[in-house]
């Protein structure tokens, strides 16, 4: 019960962060560790998780609320779709000097090849419209990234139907004295 309870109070703390919209990559991690904590306590049958962060990219900041939506997916359309224990693994590491390389995959279902080319679709559409639809959660993070970051950043996809999903997000280095973009 104390582990949910400190989880759940990380969580909301890490999300408030004094109204602050950008925080390090550790922090992101830690509030995505957090939920991952409160659903593997609801889920315990059937999710597992794994977090690898390099410690090179920890202290580089980051638009908040952008992995926990994420994993959200993973479990809720990959994991849970499987209907037997599966994996979600989050990472974080350096691309290149410049860039930092975030992904969350898993093991779940997978998308058919159909679902996969109208997501797509979706995440290549560089409109500034928001749609209010099914896959809002991670159509919203890559608007959000485009808009943050900028047009030639966003989210991109990798799936095998019952196989998994990796989804993934190249985003600049940038560091807590850095100007947001």
């Amino acid at each position: 019960m104390i582990d949910i309870v400190t989880a759940l109070s990380n969580f909301f703390r890490i999300s408030l962060s004094k109204g602050r919209d950008w925080i390090t990559i550790g922090e992101e991690i830690e509030r995505t560790r957090s939920y991952l904590i409160i659903q593997k306590m609801r889920y315990r049958d059937i999710m597992d998780y794994q977090i690898d962060v390099a410690d090179e990219v920890r202290n580089n900041t980051i638009l908040k609320l952008i992995l926990q939506p994420l994993v959200e997916n993973a479990l809720y359309h990959g994991v849970k779709s499987k209907r037997r224990r599966g994996l979600i693994t989050v990472r974080a590491r350096p691309k290149n000097a410049s860039q930092i390389l975030l992904e969350v995959e898993d093991d779940g279902i997978g998308f058919a090849p159909d679902k996969l080319a109208q997501v797509r679709a979706q995440l290549d559409d560089n409109s500034d419209e928001i749609r209010f639809e099914r896959g809002f959660g991670i159509n919203n993070v890559n608007k959000r990234i485009k808009l943050y970051y900028g047009k030639q950043y966003g989210l991109s996809i990798k799936s095998e139907y019952q196989i998994g999903t990796c989804v993934s997000l190249v985003m600049p280095a940038l560091k807590e004295d850095t100007p947001n973009p």
